[in-house]
Order: structure tokens, then C-alpha cells, then sequence
């Protein structure tokens, strides 16, 4: 007898036929033959032709009553409602729900339900949630621009030598320049502390940047250089607590990423990093 196997053979039929043979075929009826089986059965079968004949029309070929035939693709065209087999169906999807945070990165979501539930075998019912990235820009505490901003960074090593000789930091290069503000912009230099969310593959070429991966923290101190008046003598770039921003290397426009402010503070003891064991591994410019 034929069957749906890749090892079947039928005299006479050449590679097209079979091609043909394959799938759901329009012939035979598992209602007027009163055939449903369970499982996989080849006895399960309905055929015009007798079990021995060359088949030359596709349209007489042998379809099944069995539940196997959802998977194989051969059944009788009246299989489900003969056999009591329901697809699940489902409803539209609603509107998307608001973002659930209102500070920084969060999540939206929507949903739809179940309207029929598979029976004997039919389609199973597939997701009911969907779910995609928003950002709350609500942030009573920070400035709005705080989230918007993306951080450039050096690392600290570049800038170690600005107090003996101011030419040799490159952002006094880049023309940054100190606030002519009667204020004491030393004694506010401060330190931030990240935990990287994400950060490109290109971070990992240079080893000056090797810090710079997911899971790790960072320290990044602000000096005076890039302190900015109308930013409240901050550094842009900062972030905001808890919140996720945005990073990029100045010097490596291909290494950025994403990162989480968890902690900042100002000078104590002539030291502008105390959070920071090993001290600042980069700075704002």
C-alpha cells in the first residue's frame, strides 16, 4: 500500500506524480467511510482506486482518517469536522497599555484572549501577551534632558596629567573650558557609578575598554573641564538614579552601550571616587 513515508514506492509513477502526492489531498471522505483513529494507523485510510493499481490521477490517491495526518498532511479534506477536531481561534489583539514605568526604560504590553480552545488535536493556541520597550519620560526628580542624553566618555588615564600640564588632556584640545561662575568648580569634581547593560563587541578589541561589558561597574569622575553651568555645574551625560542611558567612547565611536546609575558623590578628603575602590577607570568629556 502507498504511504506518506519518504521511502515509498509505486510502479509507474514518475518523480512529478509523487510530488503531487504529497500534502492534503482532495479525495475520499472520512465521514461517508465512518473512519477516525487515533494516533498514527495506516489502516485508517480511504482510497477510490484498489490498494495494488498504478495511480496516474493525484486526485484518486489515498488520504487518512487518522490524527497523524494533521502532522503528515494527507487528510481526507473532511477529517476535521468528521473527527471533532477544533483549531484554536483567537480573538484581536487589544491597545497597547501604557508604559509601566514612569521614569526611564520600562515595558508595554497587550493582550488577546481565547475564543475557542483546540479540541482532538487542532492547532494549539499561540501567544496571548506581546510585550515591547517604552521609555516614561516622567521623571519629577531629573531633569528631562538627564535620559536623553548620551554619556561620552575617555579613559581616566588620559586626563591624569591635567593638573602639570593642562595641554596633554584631550578635551582641553576638544576646547572645553571652565565656567568663569565665581564658584569653587574643583571642590564640586564628583564620581558616578554605572552597571554596563549593554555594550558592543567593539569595546572588547581594546583593552582600555575591556570594563566596559554587561554586568560590570564602572566608575566615571567629572572634573572641572566639562563641568556645564546650565546644567547645574554637572557633566552631561551623567544619568539619573536607577534609570537606563546611553554611553559612547569618544575615542572608539564603535564601543557604546547602555548602563544604570547606581551611586554618585562629590569629593570627601581630597578624594573625588570614595565609592570607587580602585578609583575613576574613566571621565566625562
Amino acid at each position: 500500500m502507498w504511504r506518506r513515508t519518504a521511502t515509498a514506492e509505486v510502479v509507474g509513477v514518475t518523480a512529478a506524480v509523487l510530488l503531487a502526492l504529497i500534502g492534503t489531498t482532495d479525495a475520499g471522505s472520512c465521514l461517508e467511510a465512518k473512519l477516525c483513529c487515533p494516533g498514527r494507523d495506516s489502516a485508517c485510510v480511504v482510497q477510490k482506486t484498489p490498494i495494488n493499481a498504478i495511480i496516474e490521477d493525484p486526485t484518486d490517491k489515498p488520504c487518512y482518517c487518522d490524527h497523524a495526518c494533521l502532522k503528515l498532511g494527507d487528510c481526507c479534506t473532511d477529517f476535521k469536522p468528521a473527527c471533532g477536531v477544533i483549531d484554536c481561534v483567537m480573538s484581536e489583539w487589544e491597545s497597547w497599555s501604557e508604559c509601566d514605568t514612569e521614569c526611564g526604560s520600562g515595558m508595554m504590553t497587550r493582550k488577546r484572549q481565547v475564543i475557542k480552545t483546540p479540541v482532538n488535536g487542532g492547532k494549539h493556541c499561540p501567544s496571548m501577551v506581546q510585550k515591547r520597550a517604552c521609555m516614561g519620560t516622567r521623571c519629577p526628580n531629573y531633569p528631562g534632558s538627564a535620559l536623553k542624553e548620551t554619556a561620552m566618555l575617555l579613559p581616566a588615564s588620559l586626563a591624569s596629567n591635567r593638573l602639570s600640564n593642562e595641554s596633554q588632556d584631550i578635551r582641553h584640545n576638544l576646547k572645553y573650558r571652565l565656567s568663569k561662575e565665581p564658584v569653587d568648580l574643583d571642590s564640586k569634581e564628583y564620581c558616578v557609578l554605572f552597571e554596563v547593560m549593554k555594550a558592543t563587541k567593539a569595546c572588547r578589541k581594546v583593552s582600555e575598554y575591556s570594563l566596559l561589558r554587561e554586568g560590570e561597574r564602572v566608575c566615571v569622575r567629572c572634573d572641572t573641564q566639562v563641568m556645564r553651568q546650565s546644567l547645574g555645574f554637572r557633566c552631561p551625560g551623567h544619568g539619573t538614579m536607577d534609570r537606563t542611558t546611553r554611553w559612547t567612547v569618544l575615542s572608539a565611536p564603535h564601543c557604546h552601550g547602555k548602563w544604570v546609575r547606581l551611586e554618585s558623590a562629590g569629593q570627601q578628603d581630597g578624594h573625588s571616587c570614595p565609592m570607587c575602590k580602585k578609583g575613576a577607570q574613566f571621565v566625562f568629556v
